[in-house]
């Protein structure tokens, strides 16, 4: 019992400073060093499990996480969040602005100039 106790305090501190080195959630897209493993979302490991994890570390990181996710118990990795703050964003935020053009006060309301005519007999 002690050694597998031993194995999940070795796979969290591996996790505290372990970060996605490739795909989507990797340096390229969420720089400088990609997202921390254990915030990827439950779908992105569900990929992994469904195609085959990477071999070595990262693999048995990703499985790790992905079992715990699953499990419903993702709260062993709220000490890690609050250590490392609440972690890398999981989706990019995307600056939002509108404009909405002014309304002809000459057209009837609910008419727009790509609306069809319609022609009544």
């Amino acid at each position: 019992m002690s050694d597998v106790n031993e194995e999940i305090r070795q796979l969290l501190a591996e996790l505290a400073t372990a970060r996605m080195p490739f795909g989507r959630y990797g340096p390229a897209h969420f720089p400088p060093s990609g997202v921390r493993v254990y915030e990827l979302p439950y779908e992105y490991l569900a990929c992994f499990e469904r195609k085959g994890y990477p071999r070595g570390r990262l693999g048995r990181q990703l499985k790790f996480v992905h079992d715990v996710k699953r499990d419903g118990a993702e709260g062993l990795f709220e000490p890690l969040r609050q250590c490392h703050g609440d972690g890398a964003p999981r989706r990019r935020r995307r600056p939002r602005s509108f404009t909405f053009p002014d309304p002809d006060p000459a057209q009837p309301e609910g008419f727009t100039a790509k609306s069809p005519r319609r022609k009544v007999h």
